[in-house]
Parts: structure tokens; sequence; C-alpha cells
């Protein structure tokens, strides 16, 4: 069914309801056939209704209300009061949700704690509390064993790898497990059979109000077979996005292998070459961006940058675009079934479905591609932070206002993969693996650490440290920052967002991140490593231009060797090399963007300012990890870090294959 065609029924009320009152003996009968938990068995037993979606469009109708909408306020009892969650609308193009609070609209850094004894760094429940999670965890229960409740089932890491797993949620909040089965795939207890779940997502809203001062928590308690979350709150980032990610990260640390914070994308150029690029980096480091195609002036010329001190724009022409079959969007699972050890790492999606930012969506035409699949789906979508009007059109680009009268930064569109034009769905090697980081401008008469070219090359121990670090800065729009990261990014500085940038969606341990990390890039050295930068270019604001034609280089050159003597060492060691020169449909770039320190507003002096600045940051942040458990390589690497090593003190420990 269309999304118009699906549009049409709930606003003429004509769509059944396959549901009847209480729980069926078909929808009890799918339950026996899971092997829950006794406590968690008890609550669906004593639950008055419990509802098992039969299809997607049965769940999406539950995300309107029992009228269907056009608008739908999502509730909840909070000692006598009822506190409004969320507003749900109907529209043609699918329900637009957003949250009365602006703090509901991004994901809060400091919403996991764990409840286990299981190893962690991170804030265990009764540090935090001061009590054990046992109490609350019997009270979100019983809470649940008194609501209507769907329970749906999923597979966390997509249909293909995943494990089986089950998500129990209030009627009231279908919208959230919409979201959540588009992300991650939609599946039948018919088509899993039998099954011990490997990892129970809850959802308790109005506990956020009656247990932690109107705060996001999700909670994860695990056990080396269960990793249970708690979600007690309804923006879908931390639990039913981020969640899900946390429960693959903590199979991984077990089993050895990680699910990377990374998009993918198969490149072919005009002259039909290959090249898989895997793109890393911290939230707002363009991952998203990777898959998307390079933004034209009208004119057909590209953008590359405009210089903030002069406003001269640096505009190239680019007669013909490589084309994009994305592999990954955010989540990219690296298991060990897909390796084949020939060099290069194998890479899949953990998701069936991708959480699309579109804020850098400000008007029509912009990214002709997503927009179709946005306005014209061909089933409905679920939007976040979008300003949605009862049975109209949702439109990517008109973002829900903060109460500042701002447009809310972080907008959300969750869009199944199979709607995606020219997706991949095979693993794929990969031939280069690149590392965003947001740059704040860089001029002499303010050095900052935005001195990156835009685009370096590194060996393996490198691209580790840069992984290691992972910094957040300029103005990053995904998630929420407190007071201090707030202060810190204002005055250009920067904010780790820790190893792999899956750190802080990780149960588990920093070293034990870091050492995954590093075995995983020393056991594929035939993977090419890169450092690429958005939104400034030394002294030029460039947005993601830079990484677009770092693409577009990268995939036109091919996986070939590159001659030492075309290497540049850059003038900061952490950059590894730049290229003597990059040529891109026979127009060269200009040096100054390779090596910023020739940019006439940067100069030697802002540019030394800048790297000692970066410097001073690494080895702050790169001291947590010495310790006993540290792999002997990392030790060493970070050790040459802490003694202001050269480039060939790098390459020495880990040679780069050029």
């Amino acid at each position: 069914m269309s999304a118009s065609d699906l549009g049409a029924e709930l606003m003429s009320g004509t769509l059944s309801d396959t549901t009847q009152d209480g729980t069926d003996e078909k929808v009890r009968a799918f339950l026996e056939s899971v092997n829950l938990p006794a406590e968690v068995r008890a609550a669906l037993d004593a639950c008055r209704r419990v509802i098992v979606p039969s299809s997607r469009a049965e769940l999406y109708r539950m995300a309107l209300g029992p009228d269907g909408g056009p608008t739908f306020a999502v509730e909840y009892d909070v000692d006598g009061t009822m506190v409004r969650e969320a507003d749900v609308v109907r529209c043609l193009n699918g329900v637009s949700v957003n949250y009365p609070e602006d703090y509901m609209r991004r994901r809060d850094p400091d919403c996991m704690r764990v409840a286990d004894d299981l190893p962690t760094d991170k804030p265990r429940y009764r540090d935090v509390y001061g009590k054990e999670f046992a109490p609350t965890k019997a009270e979100t229960l019983e809470w649940l064993s008194r609501q209507e409740l769907a329970v749906v089932p999923f597979k966390a890491g997509g249909p293909r790898f995943g494990y089986p797993s089950l998500a129990i949620c209030p009627t009231n909040a279908a919208f959230f497990a919409t979201a959540l089965v588009d992300l991650q795939g939609w599946v039948t207890f018919d088509e899993i059979g039998p099954f011990t779940p490997r990892s129970i997502l809850y959802v308790a809203p109005p506990f956020r109000h009656t247990h932690f001062d109107g705060r996001q928590v999700v909670v994860h308690d695990r056990t080396e077979d269960l990793h249970e979350f708690f979600a007690y709150n309804l923006y879908p980032g931390p639990s039913a996005k981020k969640g899900v990610f946390s429960v693959l990260l903590d199979i991984g640390q077990q089993e050895e292998w990680l699910t990377a914070h990374a998009s993918s994308v198969k490149v072919t150029t005009p002259y039909e070459n290959e090249t898989v690029v895997m793109h890393e980096g911290a939230s707002g480091g363009g991952k998203s961006e990777m898959c998307q195609e390079i933004r034209r002036r009208e004119d057909g010329r590209i953008l590359l940058g405009t210089n903030v001190v002069t406003d001269e724009p640096y505009v190239i022409t680019l007669s013909e675009a490589s084309a994009l079959a994305p592999v990954t969007d955010d989540m990219t699972l690296c298991h060990p079934s897909v390796q084949t050890g020939d060099g290069k790492l194998v890479v899949a999606d953990a998701e069936d479905g991708w959480f699309v930012r579109v804020d850098n969506l400000t008007e029509y035409g912009e990214d002709v591609h997503l927009e179709r699949v946005f306005i014209h789906p061909e089933e409905p979508l679920v939007f976040f932070n979008l300003a949605g009007v009862p049975d109209a059109t949702c439109l990517p680009w008109e973002h829900s206002l903060d109460s500042t009268g701002k447009p809310c930064p972080n907008p959300r569109i969750v869009v199944p993969r199979r709607l995606i034009q020219g997706v991949v769905n095979e693993p794929e090697e990969v031939d280069v693996r690149t590392f965003g980081v947001r740059m704040p401008a860089c001029t002499r008469d303010n050095p900052t650490y935005g001195i990156m070219g835009m685009m370096h090359l590194v060996p393996p121990s490198l691209a580790w440290l840069w992984r290691l670090i992972a910094p957040r800065g300029d103005k990053n729009p995904s998630i929420g920052e407190n007071a201090e990261a707030t202060a810190t990014l204002a005055h250009g500085g920067m904010v780790s967002e820790g190893v792999g940038s899956f750190w802080p969606f990780s149960t588990g341990t920093r070293v034990g991140g870091a050492n995954l990390m590093l075995r995983q890039l020393v056991d594929n050295p035939r993977t090419r490593y890169v450092l690429t930068p958005n939104q400034h270019v030394g002294a030029y604001k460039v947005g993601f231009a830079a990484q677009w034609l770092t693409r577009e280089y990268l995939a036109r050159r091919g996986p070939g060797r590159i001659r030492p003597d075309r290497l540049v060492a850059s003038r900061c060691p952490l950059f590894g090399y730049t290229l003597e020169e990059v040529k891109i449909d026979g127009q060269l770039i200009r040096p100054t963007f390779l090596r910023t320190h020739l940019q006439s507003q940067v100069g030697v002096e802002a540019y030394d300012a800048g790297a000692k600045i970066l410097g001073d940051f690494f080895k702050s942040e790169l001291q947590q990890y010495l310790t006993d458990d540290l792999d002997p390589l990392g030790r060493r690497i970070i050790e040459t870090c802490m003694a202001d090593g050269t480039l060939e003190d790098y390459e020495a420990l880990t040679p780069m294959e050029p």
C-alpha cells in the first residue's frame, strides 16, 4: 500500500482494526514461543491487553491513536497530572512527531546508565543514584503490566545478521515502535520462530519525571546472554537507535568484533571504476553526507569554499560527478562471518533503515533524490522535529522551531533502506576509510585547530589515534551538550567523543574498544586511511564540500599505489601526508586547500598555534588509555604522540600502504 493510499484510508477512517479487546489467543501463542525472563513473562501475563501488530501498516495506524488522527497527543499520568510527551500529526507522507520540550529533540550525551556488574567504564546506576536498579526495574515492569502494550519482535543488527530481540512499548507510543522496526527491519514471530531474545527494549516514558528529574535516561542491564535496556524517554535516538548500537557493541566485545560508527558508499566514476569509501567521525562528522550527492550552484558549478575574511568564493567546475550507491549510513557491521582475510575490511549494514538528519536541507531542490523519497515515499514515514500540518505533505526543509524561535538543529526522518534508490544490499570490501572532523575557521587574528587540509593520508597508527580522540567541535547539531561542553565548543575548543566515536553508545570498557579498533586497522593493511575536514578548511567555510571533493578524487584515482614523491609530509605530524597536487576533472585544487599554512589569512604562526592546540588536546585525552590492558602496540603509538613523535616514528610502528 502506498503512502498516499494509506493516508487516504486513515483520513476516511476505513482502515480496518485487526485487533480485538483483550489479548487474543494467537498473541498469547506468539508470546509462549519466546523464552522470556520470569518477571517479564509475569508482567505480560498480568497486562490487560497485549497487541502484536500483524503488519507494519497496523503498527503505523496505532501510532495515530484510537481515532486515527489527524492529531494525537501522547500523554501519561505522572502523580495524578497528565503530562504530554509528544504530539503526533497525520500527514499524507507519514506521521510527524514533535516534542513539547526542546531538550527532548536531540540526544542527551549523558543518558546512559549501567545497572549490572559486568566490566564497564560508564556511569553505574548505583553510583549516580545511590541505590540499586532492581527496585526501579520492578516498578517499571509493574507499570508496564498496567498498560495496553505493543510487543514487537526485531533483529538487533538488521534482518540478515541480526540477533532476535523484543520491544515492549505502550500502544500510545506506537510511533516509537514504528521507528524502531523501520530502523531494524520488520519481522514477525512466525518468521523468527521460537527464540530466546538476545536483547529486550522496554519503554516507560513517565519514569523520566517520577525517577529522573525530567532527564533522558536509558538504563542497560546486561548478562552474558541477555542485554536489557530501559528507555525512560520517547526520543528514539538514545534507545531505538543508539540503544541497539549498544547491544551490538556489547556482543562484539564478547566475540571480538566491532560495529563501526560509520557510513559507507560505493562510488562509480564516469569511467566505471568502483571504489568503496567508509567514513567515520563523531556526531556531525559527515557520515550521512558521505552518501549524499555533491551540492551545485544554480549555474552548475561547485562552491568549494568561501573565505571568511574576504568573502571570496572558490568555485570549480565538475562536468560529471561519480554515481553513488549507499552501503551503510551510520552503524556499519564488521561481522567476522563476512571477512575474507585478504587485507581489506568487509562491511554490511547493521540497520534496515536510516535515521537521516536533514538540517542541511533548507529549501526545495537541495537533494533531489532524498527529497523524492521523503515527499513521495512508497509507504508512510516517521518524521521527527519537522513541522507537520494535518493531512498535508510533511516537507523535509520545514524544521520545527525551538522555543528560541530558531529551527531545531536536529530534524530527522526514518527511511527504510528499501526506499533508497541504488542501495547496496551485499557486504562490500572497503578500499578507503576516511575520518571526518568538524573544523572551526582559523585565521591570523583568531588561531584555532581548524588547520586540516582538504585531504590527508595517514598510516594506521595515526588513523587509530584520531579514532581514539574522535573530536567533536564547531556547532555539532546532533546532540544536546552539557554546560561545560557547550562553553568549550563555543570558544573554538574540542570535546572528544571517545574511541571509534562509538564510545558514547558502548556499555563496555574504553580500552577494550581501543584494542578491537587497533586490531581491525592493523589487520587490514590494504585499506587506505584518509582524514578530511568539514565546515572549514583554514580560513574557508566549506560545509561538506571538501569531503565530497575528497570522495570524488579518491574514487577517480582508484586504489593504485601513490608514489612516495607525490606525498608531502604535513607540517603537523598528526595530519600525516598531503598530496603534492590534486587534480579533479582536469582542474588543479589550490595548494592552499591542501596545506592551510600557505593561506594568506592563516600563515605559519597561526597554523603552529592550531597544531599546538590539537597536540595538547590529543595528549590530554590519550593519557586515560595507558592502562595494563592496552595492546602493547597501542601503548607504543600513544607514547610516540606523548613524546611529540615525527611522522617517520608513526610509520615505523605501522607502515603505510600508499
